[in-house]
C-alpha cells in the first residue's frame, strides 16, 4: 500500500518494512503502523511492505524476493521495523547492502552483536564498562543441564552467580522466553522455554537495582544526542518487566526524566555514548542499564527499539518536547547522509 502526500517540506520517499519471522511479529506491527503515521505526517510517500510469518513478501500483492528488492529500490530509504532474529540481527540489513538500498539504523556487524546478549555484554565489558555476571549455555549443553540442574548452579557458582536468576535467550527481545528462578527446581523448565528457539541460553545473576533506560538519536552530521533517562517502575505483583508489561497498557508506569543527580544521570549518558560507539551503532538506539549504589550496570542495547504507543523511546524523546515524526525525520535524513 502506498500514500503520497502533498509537502514539499519532505519530499521523501519511504518504505517501512515490518512483521517478520520472530516471535516479536505483532510488534514489528505496532511499531511499523507508528512509522507508517508519522511519515504520513511528515509528508513523505510511503510504501507499507509486510514480511509474514512465513517468510513472504506483501506489497499490496505478494512479491518474490528479487521484485520486492526492485521495489524498494525506488525509494530513497527503507525503515526496517524489525525486532528479533530475522530482522534486527543484521540478515535483513545485509539483505539491503547487498542491494545497494540505504536503511535505518545499525549495520551488519552492530546489529549482529547487539542482538547477541552475550557478545554484546562481552565487548562492553572489554571497553571498561560493568556488566552483571551471566553465564552462556550452549543449545548442545541444554539437555545436560536441564537433567542436571545441581551441576549447572555448580557452574554458577564459579562465576559468581547465586539464586535468584534471570534465565533467557541469548538471541531475542521483549522478554519472550524468559523465566525468573529463584530455586533449583525451576530451572529445568526456564532452559525448556528458552532454547525453544534452538539458540542458545543466556542466565544472569538478579540485580537489586533502579532499572534506567536511555535513547540515542544521532543526526546527519554525526551528532549523537541522548534523550532524558526513563526509569521502569514495574508493577510489584509482576516478578519481571516481561512482555505483557511492555506491550500492554496499566502494569508499568515510566518516569520520565528519571528523578537522578545530575552527576549520575551525566554517567549513564556518557556511558550510553559508550556502549553506542564500542558496538558501531548508527541512528537509533535504546540502552538500557540497572543502577545500583556502585553505579550503572549495562544490560543490553537495542539498535531498533520497540517504536508503539506505549514504548520507552518515544517517551523518552516526548519528554524533550520532541514529537514522534520529528525524531522520524531524523532518522530519515542520518540514513540519507551515508552515500
Amino acid at each position: 500500500m502506498s500514500t503520497t502526500a502533498e509537502n514539499p517540506a519532505f519530499p521523501h520517499r519511504v518504505a517501512v518494512l515490518m512483521g517478520g519471522i520472530s516471535g516479536e511479529h505483532e510488534v514489528s506491527l505496532k511499531s511499523g503502523g507508528g512509522l507508517v503515521v508519522a511519515l504520513e505526517e511528515l509528508g513523505a510517500e510511503v510504501l507499507s511492505v509486510l514480511v509474514t510469518r512465513e517468510g513472504e513478501w506483501v506489497a499490496g500483492e505478494v512479491y518474490g524476493l528479487l521484485d520486492v528488492l526492485a521495489l524498494l529500490r525506488d525509494y530513497d530509504v527503507v525503515i526496517p521495523a524489525f525486532h528479533g532474529v530475522g530482522g534486527e540481527d543484521g540478515t535483513m540489513q545485509g539483505l539491503l547492502e547487498t542491494a545497494g538500498i540505504r536503511y535505518v539504523g545499525a549495520g551488519v556487524g552492530a546489529s549482529a552483536i547487539a542482538m547477541d546478549k552475550w557478545w554484546a555484554k562481552t565487548v562492553v565489558a572489554d571497553a571498561g564498562i560493568r556488566i552483571a555476571p551471566a553465564l552462556r549455555v550452549d543449545p548442545t549443553d541444554v539437555p545436560a543441564a536441564i537433567a542436571d540442574p545441581d551441576a549447572l548452579l555448580a557452574r554458577l557458582a564459579e562465576r559468581g552467580i547465586s539464586l535468584p536468576v534471570f534465565v533467557k535467550p541469548n538471541r531475542g527481545g521483549s522478554s519472550i522466553g524468559g523465566t525468573r528462578v529463584t530455586e533449583a527446581a525451576q530451572l529445568p523448565a526456564a532452559l525448556a522455554l528458552a532454547t525453544e528457539g534452538g539458540d542458545a541460553v543466556l542466565i544472569e545473576t538478579e540485580i537489586v537495582g533502579r532499572e534506567i533506560d536511555l535513547g540515542l538519536l544521532e543526526h546527519a552530521d554525526g551528532t549523537l544526542e541522548v534523550a532524558p533517562a526513563l526509569e521502569i517502575d514495574a508493577d510489584p505483583n509482576q516478578p519481571f518487566f516481561d512482555y505483557a508489561a511492555k506491550y500492554t497498557s496499566g502494569g508499568t508506569h515510566f518516569t520520565v526524566p528519571a528523578h537522578l543527580s545530575d552527576e549520575v544521570a551525566a554517567d549513564l549518558a556518557d556511558q550510553a555514548r559508550r556502549v553506542f560507539r564500542v558496538l558501531g551503532g548508527r541512528g537509533l538506539a535504546r540502552i538500557d542499564f540497572f543502577l545500583d549504589e556502585q553505579g550503572p550496570i549495562f544490560n543490553e542495547i537495542n539498535t531498533l527499539p520497540g517504536l508503539t504507543a506505549q514504548s520507552q523511546y518515544p517517551q523518552m524523546w516526548a519528554a524533550t518536547g520532541r514529537s514522534y515524526p520529528e525524531v522520524v525525520r531524523v532518522l530519515v535524513e542520518r540514513a540519507l547522509a551515508d552515500n
